[in-house]
């Protein structure tokens, strides 16, 4: 203990060093998806590279198809457990440059109206601060007892925000070196500026889009109306069909492999204080419409959907035109949970539609991709393990959340390299990722890099 006490002190006496190591990197305009920053990528890439090698890592820019990766290794003690970190130095573009109060690549450090004080810039919490709270907890490590609690492989990847597409070739082609016990995650939200958080679960998702087709061209409501088939009401009455009176999901097998979530979990989630209203209202809504007898949380932490993304047919310009359309087309996803298969998905879903389209009618799909849902056993030692940690740095006890949406590479470090991984970040929901003004509690970078040297602790101690 007397060691991770002269840690967490060693970080408090650097935090305007760290600070300064942040901005330099901010001041790097490494937008992944133009192409006139390619060489701030690489910069980016290389400051982070010689950052790591300069505390003791075996660091090295390892080149891609597209802008590098950074790869970095450092052992840790005799029979510890060793862990991959993953984090992205690739940030997103700052139109509109209009909105933003500050230079988007200067990290400015400005006080709320309650005096809180947070750090401007772009990328200063997707992900250049978030992934610096992890590199300052090793530094701290390094510099106190000239080790690391437990071994530990970082990769940064430079295409996050364009779509990684030279991830999955790198990940294959290095499965040997990426290999560890745990994956750690830090491109996560905390559940509120007091309470740490640790995403146990992320949705997966089946994309398809239906087209219906009945005549061969468009028609004459006045004289074919009533004796032609209308594909838009065919399509219609099918994704009406898609739930039953209670919000469940009425097509066959759509249910296997969603459990239900241990009570004490539920409880948890229950005491966070969460409001429908106030979720809703946000956006102009006030009634719950998912399934009958689930919370909000529930419904988009656990619960699988279908959901209508759009739907079109026949005349829709301005004005208006009296014409039966030829076809019907309806863009439909599905967030999955749990084990759902989202081939199977897929399947059942077709299946659906084929066995109710008429016999004057044919019906063609068109696939958008699919990937199965992430769920960390809701009682994993390394959960259990993180949440102590955490628990001791923050005001309030860690809680363990869902969360709605996807982080491709977590689907991939399971598939590719059978590892689970833990989602831990200190960003907040008004942090502004993607949009002027993005900003990065103070509390967050510094009481972030505490929470990894006590996490690294607790992890070293093996679960």
């Amino acid at each position: 203990m007397a060691s991770l006490d002269s840690v967490l002190a060693c970080i408090d006496l650097n935090l305007e060093r760290s600070l300064g190591r942040l901005t330099e990197l901010v001041r790097i305009p490494s937008i992944s998806t133009d192409p006139a920053h390619k060489g701030d990528c690489r910069k980016a890439a290389e400051f982070l590279a010689g950052d790591l090698a300069a505390i003791g890592f075996d660091a090295k820019v390892a080149d891609t198809s597209g802008h590098p990766m950074v790869l970095a290794r450092h052992e840790g003690p005799a029979g510890a457990p060793h862990v991959l970190f993953y984090g992205h130095y690739d940030v997103q573009p700052v139109d509109p440059i209009e909105l933003w109060t500050s230079d988007p690549f200067e990290a400015m450090i400005v006080e709320n109206e309650a005096g809180e004080k947070r750090i401007v810039g772009r990328g200063t919490a997707d992900d250049k601060g978030q992934l610096m709270t992890f590199i300052e907890a090793c530094r701290a490590y390094k510099a106190e007892t000239g080790e690391l609690p437990c071994g530990v492989t970082i990769l940064l990847e430079g295409e996050e925000e364009s779509g990684s597409p030279s991830l999955l070739p790198f990940l294959e082609a290095n499965k040997d070196a990426l290999k560890a016990d745990i994956a750690l995650v830090c491109d996560t939200n905390m559940w509120d500026r007091e309470t740490p958080a640790i995403s146990m679960g992320l949705r997966g998702l089946v994309g398809e889009e239906v087209v219906v087709k009945a005549a061969n061209r468009d028609l004459h409501s006045g004289y074919y109306g009533g004796a032609a088939r209308n594909p838009l009401h065919v399509l219609s009455e099918i994704v009406a069909a898609m739930h039953d009176e209670t919000g469940r999901v009425t097509i066959p097998g759509f249910y296997n492999g969603v459990d239900e979530v241990p009570l004490q979990i539920k409880a948890m989630w229950d005491g966070l204080g969460f409001s429908d209203e106030a979720f809703l209202g946000a956006v102009g809504l006030s009634i719950p419409a998912g399934e009958k007898g689930y919370s909000v949380l529930e419904q988009t932490w656990s619960r699988p959907t279908a959901e209508v993304n759009g739907m079109t047919g026949g005349y829709t310009g301005p004005g208006f035109k009296t014409v039966i359309a030829a076809e019907a087309k309806a863009k439909i996803s599905f967030r999955l949970v749990f084990s759902q298969d989202p081939k199977a998905i897929q399947e059942n879903f077709r299946k659906f539609v084929r066995d109710r389209i008429p016999g004057d009618c044919s019906v063609e799909f068109h696939e958008h991709g699919g990937s199965p849902a992430i769920q960390l056993p809701f009682d994993s030692p390394w959960v259990g393990a993180a949440r102590e940690a955490l628990t001791d740095e923050w005001p309030n006890p860690a809680v363990t959340i869902g969360m709605g949406g996807s982080i491709p590479i977590v689907g991939e470090f399971k598939g590719r390299l059978g590892m689970e991984t833990l989602l831990i970040g200190f960003g907040l929901g008004d942090d502004a990722i993607h949009s002027p003004n993005e900003k990065y509690e103070l509390s967050s970078f510094h009481k972030g890099q505490k929470s990894w040297a006590r996490v690294l602790d607790r992890l070293g101690r093996g679960v």
